[in-house]
Parts: C-alpha cells; sequence; structure tokens
C-alpha cells in the first residue's frame, strides 16, 4: 500500500517540476522576446543615425568642399589637384560615420545576454531539480 502512495506523490513531484519547468521555459521564451525587441529597436536607431546622418552631411559637405576647393585655387593650387584634396578629405569623413554606424551594429553588442545567462541557470535548476 506504501508503494503505491509513494508512487503518486513522486508522479505528482514529476509533474508538478514539469508544470514548473514548462512555466519557467515560457518567462525565458519571453524574455527572449522583450530582449530581442530592444535589439532590433537598436538597430533601427542605428540605421536611423546613418540615414539621417548621410542626408544632413551631404549639403553641408558639399558647400564646405567647394570653398575649400576654391580656397586651394585662391592660394594658388590646381584645380584637379585642389578637388582631389577635397574627395580625399571627404573619405576620410565618410569612413568615420560609416565606422560609427558598424559599430553601433555589432553582433556581440546586439547578442541576448541577459536571456543567455538565463538559460544557463535554467538549465542547472533543470539539473538539480532531476536529481
Amino acid at each position: 500500500m506504501s508503494t503505491r502512495s509513494d508512487f503518486g506523490t513522486i508522479s505528482t513531484l514529476l509533474s508538478d517540476a514539469l508544470s514548473q519547468f514548462a512555466k519557467l521555459f515560457q518567462n525565458e521564451v519571453d524574455l527572449a522576446k522583450a530582449e530581442l525587441a530592444e535589439k532590433v529597436q537598436r538597430v533601427g536607431w542605428a540605421v536611423g543615425f546613418l540615414a539621417a546622418g548621410a542626408v544632413l552631411i551631404i549639403p553641408a559637405l558639399v558647400m564646405a568642399l567647394f570653398a575649400l576647393s576654391a580656397a586651394l585655387m585662391a592660394a594658388g593650387w590646381s584645380p584637379p589637384l585642389s578637388y582631389l584634396v577635397c574627395a580625399v578629405g571627404t573619405a576620410v569623413v565618410a569612413g568615420a560615420l560609416f565606422a560609427v554606424g558598424m559599430n553601433r551594429l555589432d553582433a556581440r553588442n546586439l547578442a541576448p545576454r541577459e536571456t543567455i545567462s538565463q538559460l544557463e541557470k535554467d538549465k542547472a535548476a533543470v539539473k538539480d531539480m532531476v536529481r
């Protein structure tokens, strides 16, 4: 008689443990969704900054390049050389803008660290429950 009662207790405990694990897993899935949504928003902001920087820098850069070219020509430089110097300067500025944007899109910054950490803890907890 005692073994039947023990079997019922064990199955109840096992059922409770599996139910708690299912709830825990669902909570982790919800956390992952929230964290990934935050990362997607971050990517959106990074792309927005890149686009805004590209749109706003173009007219200002064109005017600045014309002014610089005119100043170089007034100082005695040949027109092709003054335009080349301005083009190289523009390439450096563009490279810096792209570097900042790419840094914000770095995969290491977008990984769901909290979810991964919590899943590791959950894995250890489930192992302890099964023992």
